[in-house]
């Protein structure tokens, strides 16, 4: 094991996005290729907006994408305790101070402030306050000196200095004594030893205010790296409008793990011109120094090109149970009928996700086949009544439903009607799908059955109609 410590800490306000599930396996992948410790933190002081459906939600999406932490999950509503003694700490200390300024006190400062052509930060009117009205209050932390700067050097960003006079005095704990975000994770990173927070770059501005934070509390300073954003195709942040930003809305969606884990991880690195890696080969090879400073474009045609890849390439065995849910969603009984692993198998190179195979295996498990418009007109007619009843003799008399049994059947159809192998094919994967697209007549053929092939040819008969 190594000393590296790192965690992710989503606030269960809501699903896990696209831009957290990356952030939580840029962690993990660092923890697992350094053999360090990946810490899971649940940060849900926000009492009124976090619920245990996010909470669940985002542990899911966690299991989802096999993201298994060695610490956690750990919440913040269970440290509330540490959280007050290092409030106090800070004001016994003299670095933190109470503000009793009303919120509509310090929307007029911050409107003068705007109007005089200042930064409309607090003015910090409570820092030299020695009386404690009987009056709300919250606890603001004493910012250090306004003339100095702080700086870190982001291992993605490179070095980031800020003017402390660009800050002001952050609020530390709110009125009804519950702390803040600011406050609680630098906290939590320092006593759970985290030596490098890996986290979006939207958090770039709060992190000279927890450096400050760091310092006063006695606190050993981490690394930072700042991953860069997920932009939508219009290059605007990543958002509703450009589709699901859920990761398990696309687990809804027929969208396999592996498939989102390798398109997360080209969203902002990469590995020379590869595209394609195993869970195991990016524990290998991933880096913080390989990812870049710019935003990553989110293209959902080629995550769906990834997923077709995977599907493609996949265990039938396993996407066989993993199709099985989608199957109970669309009322597809497959425990009586054709062999599932079979159907996956003949499915797999023209299904894009598991619910486009569901929808390409629903005509193997029919009790009876709904035919639109243009196959009954095409196929279904008086003409091919000889055909049907030619080919239902042949097939009866195959014991064996494999090619090599099943192509002299077929081509003695062939013979006796002096027909070419598409005229007789046509009608009858027609017969046997309803018209849906399918496999090679042979491998239809075979993962059908023969009593089922025999009942579709026999039902075809019964439905001919007039050319």
């Amino acid at each position: 094991m190594s000393e590296l410590r790192v965690r992710f800490a989503p606030s269960p306000t809501g699903y896990l996005h696209i831009g957290g599930a990356r952030t939580a396996l840029f962690n993990y992948l660092l923890a697992r290729k350094e053999q360090g410790t990946f810490v899971l933190r649940i940060e849900d002081t926000d009492v009124e907006r976090s619920t245990q459906e996010s909470v669940d939600a985002i542990l899911d999406a966690m299991t989802w994408l096999g993201l298994s932490c060695d610490e956690g999950p750990i919440y913040q509503s269970d440290r509330f305790d540490l959280y007050r003694q290092k409030v106090q700490l800070l004001l016994d200390k003299g670095l933190a101070y109470r503000c009793y300024c009303s919120a509509e006190e310090l929307d007029a400062k911050r409107e003068v402030a705007l109007q005089e052509g200042r930064k409309p930060k607090y003015d910090g009117s409570c820092r030299a306050r020695n009386d404690q009205p009987d009056a709300p209050y919250v606890v603001r932390f004493k910012l250090p000196d306004p003339d100095g700067e702080v700086s870190f050097n982001d291992r993605i960003k490179g070095v980031i200095r800020v003017r402390n006079e660009e800050l002001d005095d952050l609020i530390i704990q709110r009125t009804d004594g519950t702390p803040t975000y600011n406050f609680v994770v630098v906290i939590d990173d320092a006593e759970m030893g985290i030596n490098l927070v890996i986290r979006g770059d939207d958090h770039i501005n709060n992190t000279p205010r927890q450096i400050h934070l760091y310092r006063a509390l006695g606190y050993e300073v981490p690394e930072f790296a700042h991953v860069p954003m997920i932009l939508g195709d219009d290059k605007k942040r990543l958002s509703k409008r450009h589709g699901a930003t859920s990761v398990m809305a696309y687990q809804e969606q027929g969208y396999l793990p592996e498939a989102m884990i390798n398109y997360l991880v080209r969203l902002g690195w990469s590995h020379g011109d590869e595209e394609i890696f195993s869970l195991d080969e990016l524990i290998e090879k991933f880096s913080i120094e390989a990812v870049g400073r710019s935003a990553g474009v989110f293209n959902p045609d080629k995550l769906l090109w990834l997923n077709s890849h995977y599907i493609k390439n996949g265990d039938p065995q396993r996407l066989a149970g993993l199709l099985e849910p989608f199957l109970v969603k669309k009322g597809i009984d497959f425990t009586a009928g054709p062999d599932l692993v079979a159907v996956v198998k003949g499915l797999q190179e023209r299904s894009a996700t598991l619910v486009q195979m569901a929808d390409g295996a629903s005509f193997y498990f029919a009790e009876t086949l709904e035919f639109d418009d243009k196959t009954r007109r095409k196929f279904l007619t008086e003409d091919n009544r000889r055909l049907f009843s030619e080919l239902k003799t042949a097939l009866e008399s195959c014991d064996l439903y494999d090619e090599t049994h099943l192509e002299p059947a077929l081509k003695s159809v062939l013979q006796k009607m002096d027909l070419k192998f598409g005229k007789v094919a046509q009608p009858l994967r027609a017969a046997l799908t309803g018209g849906a697209p399918s496999p090679g007549i042979y491998e239809l053929l075979e993962v059908l059955g023969k009593e089922r092939v025999i009942n579709r040819i026999e039902s075809a008969l019964n439905q001919l109609t007039a050319p």
